[in-house]
């Protein structure tokens, strides 16, 4: 009998010990973490093939939401003042607006206009000279730039790492709470990835949902005899490094691709830019020199400067520039500013 009972006692222990251990466990437990899901990054089928590889850096929505966190975040700059947004402004299509070239820490000047952050997944190179040909890789331009934000990596990492917000969000994009350089520059480019501009009036043009005025009509057909030879396809750029007639700008040094090649052939040549939201994008050129379209217009009109790396498309039928006059310039003006996208500049997704 007292064999029968001592059974009974073991068991009973046995059975506590488990249940408790248990219960010990389930408190350690970390809570599952609400499923993370692909963003669909949606634009039209006439848009060009995406350049952004979504195999190295699959876009989520908890990347994208740490990305759009992260793009706002002061601390990203030497004395956390200067963020990625500070200079790319979302109603001005994420540009800085007013601001000849951008503005970093410290009021330090620097020597280039803030370009536009508007579909970026189907570029293949960035910034005017062309230096960065990954998204992933291009806020270490900025963050590391002594005139914009003038910080680092690893800095960077030192002011967030303890943040309990980010060690949420970093855990809800990664998996885990590491913060490191590689996943804090790829989230901000799976946020830049998915500022895709793609409803303007032009768009709802080509799919056959508004109709162009008359103005703008006739502006789209000038544009493309004098202006798509370079602002070509649905981005309104072929992405070519082009020299256009620019003086050179002392107070800036700025030779453009040059300094990336330090090749002759390449002096003053910067990037075409896309001309999606440029009615929102003002100043403009590289060095925002000009703060008007008409401005713009006037100057390939009859301001170009003959150079002898000036672009053969400048310099045809025995004319230097692009032969305008005033009416055709104001309808080229109107067909432009149906390429804009208010829904894009007012989308609370993207906004701080």
């Amino acid at each position: 009998m007292f064999t029968m009972i001592n059974f009974f006692i073991k068991t009973i222990l046995v059975l506590l010990v488990l249940v408790l251990s248990f219960i010990s466990c389930s408190d350690e437990v970390i809570q599952p973490l609400e499923k993370d899901e692909a963003y669909n990054l949606q634009f039209p089928s006439y848009f060009p093939k995406m350049t952004f590889d979504t195999s190295i850096n699959p876009v989520t929505k908890n990347g994208v939401e740490l990305g759009r966190k992260l793009f706002y975040e002061g601390r990203l700059s030497r004395n956390n003042t200067i963020s990625c947004g500070f200079c790319h402004i979302q109603e001005n299509a994420f540009t800085h607006h007013g601001h000849t070239v951008s503005h970093g820490v410290d009021d330090r000047i620097g020597i280039r206009n803030a370009p536009p952050i508007q579909n970026m997944a189907f570029l293949k190179r960035y910034m005017w000279d062309g230096v960065i040909h990954n998204l992933n890789e291009q806020p270490i331009s900025p963050i590391t730039d002594v005139n914009e934000m003038d910080s680092s990596i690893p800095e960077a990492i030192s002011k967030i790492k303890d943040d309990q917000k980010y060690k949420k969000l970093f855990r809800e994009a990664y998996g885990d709470e590491t913060i490191t350089g590689e996943r804090i520059l790829k989230a901000l480019s799976q946020f830049m990835a998915s500022l895709i501009s793609a409803d303007s009036k032009y768009d709802r043009f080509r799919l056959g949902k508004e109709q162009l005025t008359s103005t703008e009509a006739q502006g789209m057909a000038l544009f493309g005899q004098k202006c798509a030879s370079c602002h070509s396809g649905e981005l309104f750029t072929d992405e070519s490094f082009r020299n256009t007639g620019l003086y050179y700008n002392t107070e800036f040094k700025d030779a453009g691709r040059y300094r990336v090649t330090l090749n002759q052939v390449d002096w003053m040549k910067f990037r075409v830019p896309s001309l999606r939201n440029v009615e929102y994008t003002a100043p403009y050129m590289h060095d925002g020199r000009f703060y008007t379209l008409e401005a713009v217009l006037n100057f390939y009109s009859d301001q170009v400067e003959d150079n002898a790396n000036l672009d053969p498309q400048l310099k045809q039928n025995g004319h230097i520039g692009i032969a305008m006059n005033s009416q055709e310039k104001q309808s080229i003006i109107a067909f432009l500013k149906t390429l804009s996208d208010k829904s894009f500049i007012s989308n609370p997704k993207f906004a701080e």
